[in-house]
C-alpha cells in the first residue's frame, strides 16, 4: 500500500444503497486509511443513514428528499451532525459542502453510488472541485459524457467502480493507452485494439423472445449472480445494463463503439478483458464481489489488502463464453447506435428506459415492451444543433420521459 496518503477523505453518495453500504464495509475494515467526510442518500432509508452517520462520525449528511429531513434531525439530535436536504444536496456534498478540502482536494475521493441520471450534477460538481471521482453512477457518463471532460481539472481524476470498467482499467495497465477519461499512460501510441465487455446473461440467458412474453417483475428481479437495486437488476435482465456500460466504456476509454465487444460469461469471474494490437488479451478475474472494485475506487492506483476472497486455483473450474443474442436482447445494439449517433441520443435511451422500467415494475408495461418502447423513442429523436450543456441534456431527458409515457399509453 505504499504511495497511499496517510488518510483519504471520502464522500459517499448513495450511502444506503448496495454500493454505499459495501463501501462503508471496506472503510470500516480500513479505518486507519479513510475518514468519512460526508454521507448522502435519496431518503428511502432514513434510519440507516442516521446509523451510518453516527458510526462513522461524519460532520455532515445530505438527503435528497426534503420530506425525510425532520425524521433525520430527530434521529441525529445531539450529535452535532449538520444536515442538508433537497434536490441539490448530493451535488453540494460532492462539491465540498461542510468539508475541509483546502489542504489537498485531490486526496478526497467522492464515491458516486447514486442510481440514475440524477447523478450527473454530483459527478460534475465532484470533478470541478478537484476531488477524485470513484464513479459507480454509469448514467452520469451515459447522459452527460460530452460534458465530463470539460469538468475535469486534472488527468486521471475518474476511477470507474463498475466491475467491468474497473477490470478494463486494471487490464490496461498491461499496455499503453493514452486516450479517454481514464488514460493509463500519457505517452506513446495506444496498443489497445478492442475491449471485451463480459455479461452474466441475466436470469433469462438462453431464452428467445417468445419465451419472455409473460415475464413478471419477480422473474426479472431474480438475478443469478449479483444482488443489486431493482432498476439495475431489471436492466441486467434486459441487458440494457450492458448497453449502458458499453456507452460508459466508449467515453471512459475513447474507444469506438464497434470496438467494444460484449460477450456472455455466466460465471461472472472474468469481469472484462482488453485485446491488444499484437493479439494478446489481458483479463481481470475474481469472484463476483463488488467490494473489490469499490476498494480500488477508494485507493487507486494502490491496492488494499484482503478485500475479497480470491479464486480457488487448486480446485477444478470451467468458465464459459457465449456470443450475445442481439435479436432477443436488442438493448446493446440500441446503445451502440445511440452513442454513435450523437452525445444526446444516450440521454434519450437512458431516460426512456428508466420510465419503462418503472412502468414494468408497476405492472403497467409488459417485459418486452421495455426495449420496444425505447427503440421507438430513439427512432423519433433528432439531436438539436448547438452547444452541449447541462440544460440541453436535462431538457432532452425530460422530452424522452414524457414521450415514453405517451408511447406506453398508446401501447396499453
Amino acid at each position: 500500500m505504499t504511495g497511499l496518503p496517510a488518510t483519504r477523505g471520502v464522500v459517499i453518495l448513495g450511502s444506503t444503497g448496495s454500493i454505499g453500504t459495501q463501501a462503508l464495509d471496506v472503510i470500516g475494515r480500513n479505518r486507519d486509511r479513510y475518514t468519512v467526510l460526508a454521507l448522502g442518500a435519496g431518503g428511502g432509508s432514513v434510519q440507516l443513514l442516521a446509523r451510518q452517520a453516527k458510526e462513522f462520525s461524519v460532520p455532515i449528511v445530505g438527503i435528497a428528499d426534503p420530506s425525510g429531513k425532520e425524521e433525520l434531525e430527530q434521529l441525529l439530535t445531539g450529535s452535532g451532525i449538520q444536515i442538508i436536504a433537497g434536490p441539490d444536496a448530493m451535488a453540494d456534498l460532492a462539491g465540498g459542502a461542510g468539508q475541509d478540502r483546502s489542504s489537498d482536494p485531490g486526496s478526497t475521493v467522492v464515491l458516486n453510488g447514486i442510481t440514475g441520471s440524477v447523478g450527473l450534477r454530483p459527478t460534475l460538481a465532484a470533478l470541478s472541485s478537484g476531488a477524485t471521482l470513484a464513479l459507480a453512477n454509469k448514467e452520469s457518463l451515459v447522459v452527460g459524457g460530452g460534458l465530463i471532460s470539460d469538468a475535469m481539472v486534472r488527468p486521471g481524476q475518474i476511477v470507474p467502480v463498475d466491475s467491468e470498467h474497473s477490470a478494463i482499467v486494471q487490464s490496461l495497465r498491461s499496455g499503453i493507452h493514452h486516450r479517454g477519461l481514464c488514460s493509463v499512460e500519457q505517452d506513446g501510441a495506444s496498443e489497445v485494439k478492442r475491449i471485451i465487455l463480459t455479461a452474466s446473461g441475466g436470469p433469462f440467458r438462453g431464452r428467445n423472445a417468445s419465451q419472455l412474453t409473460d415475464v413478471t417483475p419477480a422473474d426479472a428481479l431474480n438475478h443469478p449472480t449479483w444482488a443489486m437495486g431493482p432498476v439495475v437488476t431489471i436492466n441486467s435482465s434486459t441487458l440494457m445494463n450492458k448497453g449502458l456500460e458499453l456507452i460508459e466504456a466508449a467515453y471512459l476509454f475513447d474507444i469506438a463503439p464497434e470496438s467494444i465487444v460484449p460477450v456472455v460469461h455466466p460465471q461472472s469471474v472474468i469481469h472484462s478483458m482488453v485485446e491488444f494490437t499484437d493479439g494478446a488479451t489481458i483479463a481481470q478475474a475474481s469472484p463476483p464481489d463488488m467490494r473489490l472494485p469499490i476498494a480500488l475506487g477508494l485507493s487507486w492506483p494502490e491496492r488494499l489488502e484482503a478485500v475479497s476472497v480470491p479464486n480457488a486455483w487448486d480446485s477444478p473450474v470451467a468458465w464459459n463464453f457465449e456470443p450475445l443474442d442481439h435479436e432477443t436482447f436488442p438493448a446493446v445494439s440500441l446503445a451502440r447506435d445511440a452513442v454513435a449517433a450523437s452525445p444526446l441520443h444516450p440521454a434519450v435511451l437512458n431516460a426512456a428506459n428508466e420510465e419503462c422500467v418503472g412502468s414494468f415494475l408497476a405492472g403497467e408495461l409488459p417485459y418486452l415492451g421495455i426495449t420496444a418502447t425505447v427503440a421507438e423513442i430513439l427512432s423519433e429523436f433528432s439531436a438539436p444543433r448547438g452547444t452541449l450543456d447541462v440544460e440541453t441534456v436535462l431538457g432532452t431527458e425530460k422530452w424522452a420521459r414524457v414521450r415514453a409515457h405517451e408511447v406506453m399509453a398508446q401501447r396499453r
